[in-house]
């Protein structure tokens, strides 16, 4: 089976922190940014003007997008007697505005384009680690750059999770099999499938799979396959709503356009948390544990899941500590807290995510309020060694909800 790489996507990276001359008007009106020669083995060393897309990251939730132009050239062309010296001349924009010295520089070579990729991010926050996962950089950036040239014999695979950051990236992933799933999704038609049967269609489709034996594996490959099913299926749906085109009256219908493509973005969202759930209680399901979905605790609340169930956590008798709840979101950025009342008689409380590299200040501040992060095992590589050692992978927290389960009375 074919795999997609990140040199489908980019012919390399560079990564540095910004200095007070690169980032401040202030102290500098350069607009540029040295190279190096390893830069240069994808950016190459002549006079170019690049097509450029630049995107700043601050806090947890903010993300600001620009367009423009990036120039490399030799700032000693007029000097011949001296050697090359390339750099790459900025645009001034709103993205540009924004940064500051210490924050993080990603400039990225589209592959077989004309075009880079200029990306700011502030130090430590969450998307600055998901792009060094991303882009296979294993060391903290200094204020020197650290060049990756990508091809097919030394990149990294682009899995389910790496799909998630070019969407924040506003990359577009293909699917190099997608055609092998034509005959999989084919009983669906051109129509929205409802989420439960899709992702029981999901597990089905994968019958190697051992939820049993490798939880933290299982999970992920369900995810991940499901995840293509419905790109595939959405591909469809949607080219053949744009072969209709977008006309009323005579007209460009404009507003239909953006409603249709709002609508498209937000399926995607909503979709994938309700798959997240579905695989996860088949997951519970397929190790004996019992639980409820979104059991009605105080003030209305209702957890993603509340193990061994709702019967027990209304029973007032039942003991506290043989109680588990956990929350579930594919994505958590600060949305993390929402979870805290869920469950007034549970205080430890459990958070399962498929999230790569959420920021220290994030994981410290769940610590604090005694939330327990759940990652399956495969993104624990995408968290700080510091991070790793509290992790708790998916398969571990079924073992706790197992132990809490073989203490109840056996029923008659």
């Amino acid at each position: 089976m074919k795999k997609g790489f990140l040199s489908d996507y980019f012919d390399g990276v560079a990564v540095k922190r910004l200095t007070d001359v690169e980032a401040d008007p202030a102290v500098s009106n350069q607009h540029e940014f040295g190279t190096t020669r390893a830069m240069r083995e994808f950016l190459g060393a002549e006079y170019r003007k690049f097509d450029t897309t630049y995107v700043w990251f601050g806090g947890e939730q903010e993300g600001v997008p620009d367009y423009g132009s990036a120039t490399m050239y030799d700032s000693r062309a007029n000097q011949p007697h001296r050697a090359a010296e390339w750099r790459v001349y900025y645009d001034s924009n709103s993205v540009t505005a924004l940064m500051e010295p210490g924050d993080t520089l990603f400039i990225a070579k589209r592959s077989r384009a004309n075009a880079l990729l200029i990306i700011i991010a502030r130090q430590g926050c969450t998307i600055e680690h998901q792009l060094l996962w991303l882009f296979g950089i294993d060391s903290q950036p200094t204020f020197e750059f650290q060049a990756k040239p990508f091809e097919n014999s030394n990149d990294a695979e682009i899995d389910f999770t790496a799909r998630f950051i070019l969407d924040e990236l506003g990359i577009e992933f293909e699917d190099p099999n997608a055609n092998t799933l034509d005959e999989i999704i084919k009983p669906f038609g051109l129509n929205w499938p409802k989420t439960a049967p899709f992702s029981k269609l999901a597990r089905q489709t994968l019958p190697e799979v051992d939820a049993v034996a490798n939880p933290d594996l299982a999970l992920m490959a369900w995810l991940d396959h499901e995840e293509a099913m419905f790109r595939r299926l959405e591909r469809k749906i949607v080219g053949k709503r744009l072969e209709a085109g977008f006309m009323e009256n005579g007209e460009a219908d404009v507003d239909g356009f953006i409603k249709f493509s709002l609508g498209v973005q937000n399926r995607r969202k909503s979709r994938m948390g309700h798959s997240f759930e579905n695989q996860l209680a088949a997951l519970f399901e397929a190790n004996g544990l019992l639980f409820s979905r979104q059991a009605v605790t105080e003030l209305g609340n209702k957890p993603d899941f509340l193990f061994p169930g709702q019967a027990a956590y209304s029973d007032p008798d039942f003991p506290e500590n043989l109680l588990t709840m956990l929350a579930a979101k594919s994505v958590c950025k600060e949305r993390w807290r929402q979870i805290l009342p869920e469950a007034a008689r549970v205080k430890q409380k459990y958070l399962v995510t498929i999230e790569t590299g959420i920021s220290e200040a994030q994981t410290s501040q769940m610590q604090a309020n005694g939330v327990q992060l759940v990652v399956p095992v495969s993104l624990h590589g995408s968290y700080t060694v510091l991070q790793r050692t509290w992790l708790l992978p998916v398969g571990e927290f079924l073992k706790t909800a197992a132990a809490k389960q073989a203490q109840l009375p056996r029923q008659k």
